[in-house]
């Protein structure tokens, strides 16, 4: 990733020969609004941060404000928009106004429209909370989901709650499918405590994981806990700390 080329991805590159065991999990930062909390992310690590331009979100800023928050950012850390609904309009306005972000789509938008901006972009998944194999409802696709938004270059898992950018509320990792062809983010009702747990779970069944936390790493709806984003970080490496032991304890002599 470069300043000009500013994709932020899910993968790092890893060494030839190397397997996935060894990918560092990418981290991003959601629903940045305050100056302080940009720079605590990126003293902590992230990979990329994120700017909600969804009117009826609490972590709402306007294009003008993400822009500002965005222009802390160092190189090598990525400004990701996300949207919900937006029109074409808007989306390649917010584009002309923070030239590097990365897309992110939470609403109904088709993967045409997604594609239109001709940025990078990840497409929200929206997984239900109740599903189960008791339940008696049809699964979620995430399977079929990947492919009809091929062109993402990452789906993003988040719990389908009422109303849409995110409720903070996890679902349950087991029952997704296990082998999807595509880079995972996995979001929804991340914190310190569970996103070690979360990574050895889904890690195994997908390219690549990066994982993305906003309401687990807050104060209140908005505001960020450096503290509490330096936890995730910590939890994060615990997790590929992990994978790289349990991938040297399976490889042949």
């Amino acid at each position: 990733m470069s300043p000009a080329n500013p994709t932020f991805r899910p993968e790092s590159v890893a060494p030839a020969g190397a397997t996935q065991a060894f990918i560092r999990t990418r981290i991003k930062i959601c629903g940045l609004t305050r100056e302080e909390d940009v720079d605590a992310a990126v003293a902590a690590g992230a990979d990329a941060v994120g700017f909600v331009l969804y009117p009826p979100s609490p972590r709402h800023v306007t294009v003008e404000r993400a822009a500002e928050l965005a222009g802390r950012l160092p190189p090598f850390v990525t400004p990701v928009l996300l949207f919900v609904n937006a029109s074409a309009i808007e989306i390649i306005a917010a584009c002309n106004r923070i030239p590097l972000a990365v897309l992110q789509f939470h609403g109904d938008e088709s993967a045409k429209l997604c594609a239109q901006a001709g940025r990078p972009f990840m497409r929200a998944a929206r997984i239900p909370m109740d599903e189960s194999p008791e339940s008696g409802t049809v699964r979620f696709d995430l399977v079929k989901y990947a492919q009809d938004y091929s062109a993402a270059q990452a789906i993003l898992l988040d719990a389908h709650v009422e109303g849409f950018g995110g409720g903070g509320k996890t679902f349950n990792w087991s029952l997704l499918p296990p082998n999807v062809n595509a880079h995972l983010v996995l979001s929804g009702g991340l914190t310190p405590a569970n996103v070690t747990d979360g990574i050895l779970q889904v890690r195994p069944r997908c390219k690549t994981l990066a994982v993305d936390v906003s309401s687990g790493v807050e104060i209140s709806k908005g505001i960020k806990s450096a503290n509490k984003i330096n936890q995730f970080v910590a939890a994060v490496r615990a997790a590929d700390d992990q994978l790289a032991k349990n991938h040297v304890q399976l490889s042949p002599t």
